[in-house]
């Protein structure tokens, strides 16, 4: 029976353990990268007409549903106490910090859509399909009535 040296089983547990932290690190840049490629986190809405951060909505996935929340307001909307007075639903007269302004969205193949999206401007929900773009930085929010042709797209930035 050949007898190893301990310097040759110290170098050997110490290749299988830098080949075990490589392999990890693999493991884990693929799962950020594929987080990346969620909707999930949080995301700077801009305005169409001024083109300047408007909100910050954090989109969460519980059992496959996708749903957003105002988190926050930024500029002219950065008031905790602001109410939705346009909406027409439940959420009327609510604030709209920690309000739900995007609801059951589910993941489909590359697109996320088969929910609502509500315009707290005027009051309306339309139906909502997100795209995750630029390789997770920003997200193609639209919303629409009846078909996705009839409506329009909102860019939205990963906050970082």
């Amino acid at each position: 029976m050949k007898q190893i040296s301990n310097a040759t089983s110290w170098r050997r547990l110490g290749a299988h353990a830098l080949v075990a932290v490589a392999l990890l690190g693999g493991v884990a840049k693929a799962a950020i990268a594929a987080n990346d490629m969620s909707p999930v986190g949080v995301w700077k809405t801009i305005d169409d007409n001024t083109g300047k951060p408007k909100a910050l909505v954090t989109i969460s996935e519980k059992d496959g549903e996708y749903v957003g929340v105002v988190t926050k307001g930024l500029g002219e909307n950065d008031d905790p106490e602001r109410i939705c007075t346009a909406c027409t639903d439940a959420r009327k007269g609510q604030k709209m910090l920690g309000m739900q302004i995007i609801r059951g969205i589910r993941k489909d193949g590359e697109v996320y859509d088969g929910g609502k999206i509500l315009d707290p401007e005027n009051g309306m929900e339309y139906s909502c399909k997100i795209t995750v773009i630029d390789g997770g930085k920003k997200l193609d929010v639209r919303g629409y009535l009846g078909i996705s042709l009839l409506g329009r797209t909102q860019t939205w930035i990963r906050d970082q």
